[in-house]
């Protein structure tokens, strides 16, 4: 008996044993993928516009784009070994609030603009300007995914500012106003970030690393 099952299972019959060999393969199968979702790489289909152009949303939807939603690959393990860096499009479970303010929560798709402790700004034409701890000064922040159209769509939060606290990340979608983001419901605690979106898998002419 050369096969594993055959030197477990000595008097068991061939036939039975090619079954039992096509369930432990197909178990092992599912149990590599559902490890590799639950601790490595998880696939996201992007649901709504707040990140157009960037990310496609399928029509008839408001605001989207494209004929097919993209579909994306998010990096779980990723977020064990570096810190989240700013501009990073990132998944993450959005906190309680979002659910009232934007009549939705649970898991978003946004842009990471500001870090703990940063006070972040936006000013009356749409530019987003970051204090960093401990400074008194504020820089601008260089965003090329956002198209100068999309700026000043969106006049809500003109002249707001959001104070970052330790621990807590801000977001915010590249289409600012189809966007219902951390200007809304506020930052998000580190807990809650599940994963880097580092490539786009569907559909195929996008296909590509982000």
């Amino acid at each position: 008996m050369r096969d594993p099952l055959g030197r477990l299972f000595p008097n068991m019959p061939r036939a039975y044993r090619v079954v039992l060999d096509w369930v432990v393969t197909i178990a092992g199968a599912v149990l590599i993928v559902l490890a590799l979702k639950a601790w490595i790489v998880n696939p996201y289909r992007i649901p709504s516009s707040s990140m157009e152009p960037t990310l496609h949303c399928a029509k008839p939807a408001e605001g989207c784009e494209a004929s097919f939603s993209d579909r994306v690959l998010a990096c779980r393990v990723c977020l064990d070994f570096a810190s989240p860096h700013r501009g990073q499009i990132i998944v993450f479970e959005t906190p309680p609030l979002a659910l009232v303010k934007c009549g939705a929560g649970g898991t978003f798709v946004k842009r990471l603009i500001g870090l703990p402790g940063e006070t972040v700004k936006e000013d009356n034409k749409g530019n987003i300007w970051i204090e960093p701890p401990r400074t008194d000064s504020f820089y601008k922040l260089s965003e090329p995914y956002i198209q100068p159209g999309r700026r000043l769509a969106d006049a809500t939060h003109f002249g707001h500012s959001w104070q970052v606290p330790p621990g807590e990340y801000f977001f915010m979608g590249d289409n600012r106003a189809q966007s219902c983001d951390s200007r809304e419901w506020g930052p998000v605690p580190r807990k809650n970030l599940i994963g880097t979106v580092f490539f786009l898998y569907w559909p195929p002419q996008r296909i590509g690393f982000r």
